[in-house]
């Protein structure tokens, strides 16, 4: 099957849709279909069709890139017109996405990622006609998750499908005593600012801690913090691979938690802010705080670096609930979505 994987947002930048776009890329080529990746940005993953330069606006308290030409929808028919299914992830998200939709021929799945602000639930659910009319091409409707989904409530049928990765590439140890890791971009709403302020109180308690914040750099050093700044897949999975702590302090606006899963196939202790993303990938498997609390941070990092044995334990229930999220299990209901498509256009 020649499936068009389409981004809104630039390709050449780091960010959850297009980390999902190209890791499932390659879970679909191993499963022996034709993946094409189409977005715009001036650089990208090899092979991708690259749509140009991109603006970028402030969406959902983060930094997004995307591309605003409304020529953009020329260059999408010749790129897709040959494929058997376009997906369509953020079908709304302008001008990519929607012109994608308007593709002729090729029949349509669109994927809704993110967690929006009240004022775009708002939107949708008063302006649920013009959401039907933007996406009535969209044979299949899925969601990442219930929380993503929530927005849609009522307004499309979708079924959910599942952000991955691949599991098995996550090592889980040796664990460094008193290692704590950070990944996220340096976004608000991430919430490094309110682990750097509980950073502190942990060293006090724990003075051999060390936090290594992969993403996000500072001009200014801090005792006992590493920043990385950004990094590659390599760097990453090692740096979580060491850690006896992750932490995850964002304040909200997030619909799956990538960044857990990828902590928790690492094996790390898993401290969160109480969100409902992170709740439905961790389940159990992780302490929580609230979100913005630094003190809470603070104690549930200190607790778990002092007693390793418990770590350990939770770590473990992390790795197992994780294998819910695999690469390939995400592919195979992705499949299922484009051959629904394909039969019901």
């Amino acid at each position: 099957m020649k499936i068009g994987l389409v981004s809104p947002y630039d390709l050449g930048r780091p960010g959850g849709v297009q980390d999902q776009v190209v890791r499932l890329a390659g879970w679909l080529s191993d499963a022996g279909h034709e993946p094409r990746i189409v977005g715009p940005g001036i650089e990208g993953p090899d092979g991708a069709i690259l749509l140009g330069p991109t603006t970028v606006i402030s969406a959902n308290r983060a930094e997004t890139p995307i591309r605003l030409d409304p020529r953009v929808g020329r260059e999408l028919t010749v790129a897709l017109s040959d494929v058997d299914v376009i997906h369509v992830h953020e079908p709304l998200m302008p001008a990519v996405s929607p012109a994608a939709l308007r593709v002729q021929g090729p029949a349509k799945v669109a994927t809704f990622h993110a967690d929006p602000p009240r004022w775009v639930r708002r939107l949708y659910r008063y302006g649920r006609s013009g959401v039907r009319l933007a996406v009535r091409n969209a044979a299949v409707i899925t969601a990442v998750s219930p929380i993503a989904g929530s927005s849609i409530d009522g307004v499309v049928e979708y079924r959910i499908v599942p952000n991955g990765i691949d599991v098995s590439r996550y090592k889980t140890g040796p664990k460094i005593p008193g290692r704590v890791a950070f990944l996220g971009r340096d976004d608000e709403r991430k919430g490094l600012p309110v682990l750097l302020e509980a950073w502190p109180t942990v060293r006090d308690a724990v003075p051999d801690a060390a936090l290594s914040v992969l993403g996000a750099s500072r001009d200014q050093p801090i005792e006992g913090v590493e920043f990385f700044g950004w990094v590659g897949d390599e760097t990453k999975e090692a740096e979580l691979g060491t850690a006896s702590v992750f932490c995850a302090p964002n304040l909200g606006g997030e619909s799956f938690g990538i960044i857990l899963a990828e902590a928790m196939a690492s094996g790390c202790a898993i401290v969160a802010s109480t969100i409902p993303a992170f709740e439905h990938v961790a389940g159990s498997a992780a302490r929580f705080v609230t979100p913005g609390n630094s003190d809470e941070l603070a104690r549930q990092i200190i607790e778990l670096l002092l007693a390793p044995t418990t770590a350990g334990v939770l770590g473990a229930a992390a790795v197992d609930r994780v294998q819910r999220f695999g690469g390939s299990s995400v592919a195979a209901e992705y499949v299922a979505a484009y051959e629904d498509a394909i039969a019901g256009r």
